[in-house]
């Protein structure tokens, strides 16, 4: 096989999850903003997921979350994503939004309220069985605001109690995916506020329990790439929640903010063999004034040039250049990849799997949106905290 058509193979067999939240109404901490034609239940929502997936060939899963996807038969939601030419994916499970959670969930001082979240945390995994998902995500929005509110160490015994129950409820197949967040909302500690937390803590577990990088949950200037580097070097590396942020919020479509930061996060992916080693790669974002299907589609396609680009870095040039000392030679290497016009390969790709080679423009035409505006009224639209 030539080098140029392994790059099409491995675009080729790309998947992006898209996130079952992301098709609904979303807003900023003030408002939430209604838009026609949003999706009124967990089947609408598929619904349009499949027109992303039909329309770049590259997202054939959906993420659920927990309760807001909540349905009385989880094996027909599967057979009506199947019937779409979807799959379900990873379970989210929701441990902030109950009034239980004010101090927090799984790290609360008060064991009841603790047993209520890791029951929440086990009725996922029932769900898992009835989806046939392989992936549980646990973000938690533990922590505390001032110091001396609670005992730190304690936080951390109880998180590791609640995480030892879940992560022996899991099948054989099943596996854990632990999402840190540096802080929100919490403000003065977060119980599970890093990479090194959530990796200490997955060590302790076993192997079926794997970090999650969501790549807007840093400090400005943290270099994410290092840390996907290491956790793909140690196999913890379980899944990505692609996303992008301009200051301290994180749900900006991936790729918005610094296009040459998700390049070098997937050129470690590509080096660290992330595309053939059971990594998840979800979108987590919220459109909040954008129309939904379109960013969607726009943030597959975000995804796919910037892997593209890894793909074509000169892996032997570069090796070369490292060994020999040859700073800016090496550099170059890596430029040259981020700055190559990728979009006519990939329309060569799309057609060559018989897709248009213009996913936005072939979605404007398909007449959906005004379908959906059309049929979907009345009821109550799903949204954050539907």
């Amino acid at each position: 096989m030539t080098e140029l058509a392994a790059v099409k193979a491995a675009l080729k067999s790309q998947a992006v999850e898209t996130p079952s939240w992301a098709y609904g109404n979303s807003g900023t901490r003030f408002k939430v903003f209604a838009q026609q034609g949003v999706p009124r239940s967990p089947w609408e929502k598929l619904d349009d997921a499949a027109q992303v997936h039909a329309f770049t060939g590259a997202a054939p899963t959906v993420a659920l979350h927990i309760p807001w996807d909540r349905v009385d038969d989880y094996a027909a939601l599967a057979r009506h994503a199947e019937d779409r030419g979807l799959r379900l994916g990873t379970i989210n499970s929701n441990t902030f939004q109950d009034d239980a959670y004010r101090l927090g969930s799984v790290c609360h001082p008060d064991a009841a309220v603790r047993r209520k979240a890791v029951d929440h945390l086990l009725e996922c995994v029932d769900i898992m069985d009835a989806t046939g998902s392989r992936d549980l995500k646990l973000w938690f929005a533990d922590g505390t605001n001032y110091p001396g509110q609670d005992d730190i160490r304690a936080r951390q015994d109880r998180l590791a109690e609640a995480l030892a129950e879940v992560y022996g409820r899991l099948g054989e197949e099943q596996r854990m995916l632990l999402e840190y967040k540096l802080f929100e909302p919490a403000f003065y500690t977060t119980d599970v506020p890093d990479w090194g937390t959530a990796y200490a803590h997955c060590l302790k577990l076993g192997p079926k329990a794997q970090v999650v990088v969501d790549t807007g949950h840093h400090a400005p200037g943290t270099n994410i790439e290092f840390i996907v580097a290491t956790l793909l070097r140690e196999g913890r590396l379980g899944g990505f929640d692609f996303n992008s942020r301009f200051y301290a919020d994180d749900d900006l479509m991936v790729g918005a903010a610094d296009p040459f930061q998700l390049f070098r996060i997937l050129h470690e992916v590509v080096r660290g063999d992330g595309f053939g080693s059971g990594v998840a790669f979800m979108l987590d974002q919220c459109h909040n004034i954008e129309a939904k299907i379109p960013a969607i589609i726009r943030s597959v396609m975000n995804v796919q040039e910037a892997t593209a680009k890894a793909l074509l870095v000169d892996r032997a040039a570069l090796v070369d250049a490292q060994a020999a000392g040859d700073v800016l030679g090496a550099n170059a290497v890596l430029m040259d990849a981020f700055n190559t016009d990728v979009r006519p390969l990939l329309r060569e790709v799309r057609e060559e799997m018989g897709l248009d080679p213009d996913p936005l423009a072939a979605y404007a035409r398909s007449g959906w949106a005004e379908k959906i505006v059309a049929e979907r009224v009345g009821g109550e639209q799903a949204g954050w905290g539907a």
